[in-house]
């Protein structure tokens, strides 16, 4: 029988904090630490490992995330009581760390069952699925757009096996914004990297008519190829509400057969785009679900597959783990430019970025931003940092990339798809309920008592790592088996429970007016 995993993780030999396994009441002894408890500890908290004195520097993996502020003795509980956050000042190093990748021969790299696109600005492009998607131009165009899709029951589409669906991405903005202006742009480019995404079969565009991004305008200036799978609708000239739902239904009908006729066939990993998201994040999140997120990206980075990390807010603090990896200077110097532009954009707002995390990573174990990041840089595994993309870039080089965003998971996802990411992996500690369309979520749990509750919702449980049943490498095998096989069709628990139908959500920037 396998004895019984220690109820602290040392993770570094130079830490002076231990993470709690699982709850230790005030007053238990731990001889093999050589600590008595002084307070009750909940999973996934810190425990002083040994005095720790008033401004000393808390390290976590050999990493500071914040100063005591008063003494802490040991067998302590350390966290936001006795815990402040101190921003100083970290060498980026850039590319220090770059350790080259030893990409598998094509004939050795692992394979898929994928849609290839085959149509004019698509070619050579894979989808995982293989919907038809609808887009507003603007928000006034969202219950037309809603309505269409919804027309599309189970029962309608029983005809049309390749095809996964009708989905409506409905949106808030495209009018009362400035134009020109960095928001007015990032929604085209949005909307562009959706319409052109490799798991939407066809595409229909609605607008009403009088908003800022016209649909002509959106159409030419991103280069779309107006034809059979790609049209667009304005309501002001289609005759109004109904007549463009009954416009847009028709138009679907048309599409269906067309998009029925792709069907899956079997092609490299390496056309794998996977968008990396964590929500809800624990203690345990940045020791064993990211970790062996990473380590599973580490793999399809060596099968030629693209990694996209995000949540720029998320790697502050921890920015030197990404520029020591990054490939040239130029590239590390662009994440620090994004970092810079958030600490001007956050300066005098309660944000995340500022320090500030949520009430359930707080009661996970989470102290502050610098403890969050820690775990949240590890999805991006070990491999070097190709390149920097703005929010919904098109992403052209494989590899670990990087794709500004804010931490807040709905908009950090919609910006990785339209940047091309065709599966999404989302980590979580506490428990997220998230699903996204066109490309689907695998959510990863990073303990077994969340994932055993919230089984439902979660396709993997890392709570294994923690729980010492499994290694990081083993998890990042199994994550990347996963992977593939829901490349290839397989349904995550999101899409069985039809998530998705409202986790499209643009970033919004600048004044409504």
């Amino acid at each position: 029988m396998k004895p019984a995993p220690s109820p602290l993780i040392r993770l570094h030999a130079d830490d002076n904090v231990l993470v709690v396994r699982h709850p230790l009441a005030p007053g238990q002894d731990l001889p093999e630490f050589g600590l008595r408890t002084r307070a009750q500890l909940p999973a996934g908290h810190k425990i002083a490992a040994r005095r720790i004195a008033a401004g000393e520097r808390v390290r976590k993996y050999n990493v500071v995330i914040g100063a005591a502020t008063r003494d802490i003795e040991a067998g302590e509980h350390v966290h936001g009581h006795n815990l402040a956050l101190v921003d100083e000042y970290r060498d980026p190093g850039f590319g220090l760390d770059v350790q080259p990748v030893a990409l598998l021969p094509e004939a050795e790299r692992a394979t898929f069952m994928g849609y290839v696109r085959r149509d004019p600005g698509r070619e050579g492009h894979v989808g995982t699925r293989n919907f038809i998607g609808i887009l507003g131009s603007v928000n006034c165009s969202s219950t037309v757009i809603t309505r269409i899709a919804a027309h599309f029951t189970p029962e309608r589409l029983a005809a049309f096996p390749n095809v996964d669906g009708v989905a409506a991405f409905a949106q808030t903005s495209g009018c009362g914004m400035s134009s020109p202006s960095e928001h007015f742009d990032l929604l085209r480019r949005t909307l562009a990297g959706y319409a052109r995404h490799p798991n939407l079969a066809g595409v229909l565009v609605v607008g009403l008519g009088c908003e800022r991004n016209q649909v002509a305008d959106l159409v030419e200036s991103q280069g779309l190829k107006p034809g059979p799978l790609m049209r667009s609708f304005v309501m002001q000239d289609s005759g109004g509400t109904r007549a463009t739902i009954a416009a847009g239904i028709s138009a679907v009908e048309a599409m269906l057969p067309l998009a029925n006729a792709v069907k899956r066939e079997p092609v490299s990993a390496s056309h794998l785009k996977v968008g990396l998201e964590c929500g809800g994040s624990d203690g345990f999140s940045g020791i064993g679900a990211n970790p062996a997120l990473g380590a599973a990206m580490d793999i399809l980075v060596r099968h030629g597959g693209t990694a996209i990390l995000s949540e720029t807010p998320e790697i502050h603090g921890v920015e030197f783990m990404l520029t020591r990896r990054a490939v040239s200077a130029v590239v590390g110097q662009k994440l620090l430019d994004r970092l810079a532009w958030w600490a001007e954009y956050t300066r005098g707002h309660n944000a995340q970025f500022n320090g500030v995390v949520g009430a359930g990573n707080q009661a996970g174990g989470l102290a502050n931003i610098f403890e969050k990041s820690l775990g949240s840089a590890m999805k991006g595994g070990t491999s070097p940092l190709v390149e920097v993309y703005r929010y919904a870039e098109p992403i052209d080089k494989a590899g670990l990339v990087f794709m500004d965003s804010p931490g807040y998971d709905p908009v950090a996802t919609t910006g990785q798809i339209a940047s091309g990411a065709n599966l999404i992996c989302f980590t979580t500690g506490r428990g997220s309920m998230f699903g996204s369309k066109p490309a689907p979520t695998i959510k990863l749990a990073s303990n077994t008592p969340m994932f055993q509750r919230l089984e439902e919702d979660m396709d993997i449980n890392c709570g294994l790592v923690i729980d010492g049943e499994l290694s990081i490498p083993q998890m990042g095998e199994r994550i990347f088996q996963h992977i593939l096989r829901a490349a290839s069709g397989e349904k995550t628990k999101s899409e069985l429970l039809g998530l998705g139908d409202h986790e499209f959500v643009p970033w919004h920037l600048g004044i409504v007016s």
